[in-house]
């Protein structure tokens, strides 16, 4: 079924979660985090770190978003070699998923953050803008049908009427999505067309191919969020390079590996090779653990060298291992501090999904969860060995064109039961939400950036930012 009618009233909490995160009673840090008040924030970020002013901190928690109102970013845990940890930014996302890995809040709190997402964030947004186009509202998805159908089934009830839940799937030959003029329209289950004031959108496989850049109806997170950094790695880097230079001498820096970028595929072994022969490449617009290959050894070269791609320009960055296996960067080498040995002694590599969202009042978190690697973080690399069992933590398997597993089994709630074998403090907590809103507030301003004065799209700048000739090609104008 492409397309169905959510009311108000359909909520159903075990639709929308891991059952072990429904059944998980949430770890009290993390609870006092979340409702951890802007003024303690900055007042504790600012002790640590005294040279940053607590005004310009209080700035960027109240930044509004003007495009990228909805994100989640994906943290590690490093130290080096000093011992000096930080939370580094691995990515950020447009389409971030995890409310169905967060356990709720207290027993009261039946939609946990579907709700609190379409209440102070997606609603607050949709009664802002001065519009005149009617229509009804919609949530459009590709993945991730338990979060979506949450998200549909939250809106109708926030908004009390009812929503269209549409699934709209790259290549679909009879799309039930289509666009007149900048308006969307949907095509129910009776094959009537129903035109589209907002949209709560959900598509993460290249979502440039089906949404285009100007729109009339209300899209939220708008496709340009991924074009600037939401979906696109390329973009996020030198976005993140050009708010680091406006950040320069107030105390506070977005942390990411060190990053190459426009990469073609002849010039990535020299890449490799400068980084002391451990990198990581990645495809810049894929997604959901694709695209993104860790490379230790000759063989992982030789087999990435071997592959083909439909994009022509990457991504290397330093790569985050073992102390005794990890890049040699600019920064020094950093390595993972991983999760707490367990009763085997064996560390796994983690990372941290903080997801968050702007309101009224600033930029604030919703949710967070972790994941972990497949195999132990081993001291010494062996020969044949897969970097990406110990390396990669993304829980998404893909099943067929548009069906996706996930890996539970190395999900890490935020729960009395896993939180404490992540090792993390509240200040960690505090720096990865930092980390988070930097790294946000970053791509929202290169978003700003691709639009004229006339709120155009400027092609031209965005093709020498993003020189790809098959992202160009895709791009819905």
């Amino acid at each position: 079924m492409k397309s169905q009618l959510v009311s108000p009233g359909q909520f159903e909490p075990v639709d929308h979660w891991y059952a072990k995160a429904l059944n998980a009673t949430i770890h009290p840090m993390i609870s006092f985090f979340l409702f951890l008040s802007e003024d303690r924030i900055i007042k504790r970020y600012c002790h640590l770190h005294p040279t940053v002013k607590p005004e310009m901190l209080r700035s960027l928690l109240t930044y509004k978003p003007k495009y990228f109102i909805w994100a989640g970013a994906d943290l590690m845990h490093v130290t080096n070699e000093e011992g000096k940890r930080e939370m580094v930014v691995i990515e950020n996302n447009s389409c971030p998923s995890g409310q169905k890995s967060m356990p709720l809040l207290d027993d009261n709190q039946e939609q946990g953050g579907y709700r609190l997402l379409m209440e102070r964030t997606v609603k607050p947004l949709i009664k802002s803008k001065k519009r005149t186009l009617s229509g009804g509202l919609a949530v459009v998805y590709d993945k991730n049908p338990m979060e979506a159908l949450g998200y549909a089934r939250a809106m109708a009830d926030v908004f009390n009427e009812d929503v269209h839940y549409v699934a709209y799937y790259q290549g679909d030959e009879d799309p039930p999505v289509r666009f007149e003029d900048g308006i969307m329209f949907v095509r129910s289950e009776q094959g009537e067309w129903h035109q589209i004031r907002a949209a709560f959108r959900y598509l993460t496989q290249r979502p440039w191919t089906r949404l285009p850049i100007h729109t009339k109806t209300l899209i939220l997170n708008p496709i340009v969020a991924c074009l600037a950094g939401g979906r696109n790695k390329m973009l996020a880097s030198k976005a993140y390079d050009i708010f680091n230079a406006e950040l320069e001498g107030s105390g506070l820096e977005i942390l990411t590996p060190e990053t190459i970028w426009d990469v073609s595929l002849e010039e990535v072994p020299i890449w490799v090779r400068k980084l002391g022969g451990q990198a990581v490449v990645k495809i810049p617009y894929s997604n959901a653990g694709q695209g993104v290959f860790t490379i230790v050894n000759q063989e992982e070269l030789d087999a990435f060298m071997q592959a083909e791609f439909h994009y022509k320009r990457f991504i290397v960055q330093s790569l985050i291992g073992n102390y005794n296996w990890s890049s040699t960067s600019s920064r020094g080498r950093l390595y993972h501090i991983g999760t707490v040995p367990s009763s085997k002694g064996n560390t796994y590599v983690a990372d941290l999904r903080m997801m968050v969202s702007a309101t009224p009042q600033g930029i604030r978190p919703i949710s967070i969860y972790a994941r972990r690697a497949a195999k132990p973080l081993a001291d010494h690399i062996e020969a044949g060995a897969n970097s990406w069992d110990m390396l990669g933590t993304n829980l998404s398997i893909k099943e067929g064109d548009n069906n996706w597993g996930s890996d539970t089994t190395r999900l890490m709630l935020m729960d009395r039961r896993d939180f404490n074998k992540l090792g993390l403090g509240l200040d960690d907590l505090v720096d990865a939400y930092i980390q988070t809103v930097l790294s946000m507030i970053a791509i929202d301003k290169m978003a700003a950036t691709l639009f004229n004065t006339k709120n155009k799209f400027r092609t031209r700048l965005f093709r020498s930012l993003d020189d790809d000739r098959a992202l160009i090609d895709e791009i819905m104008l």
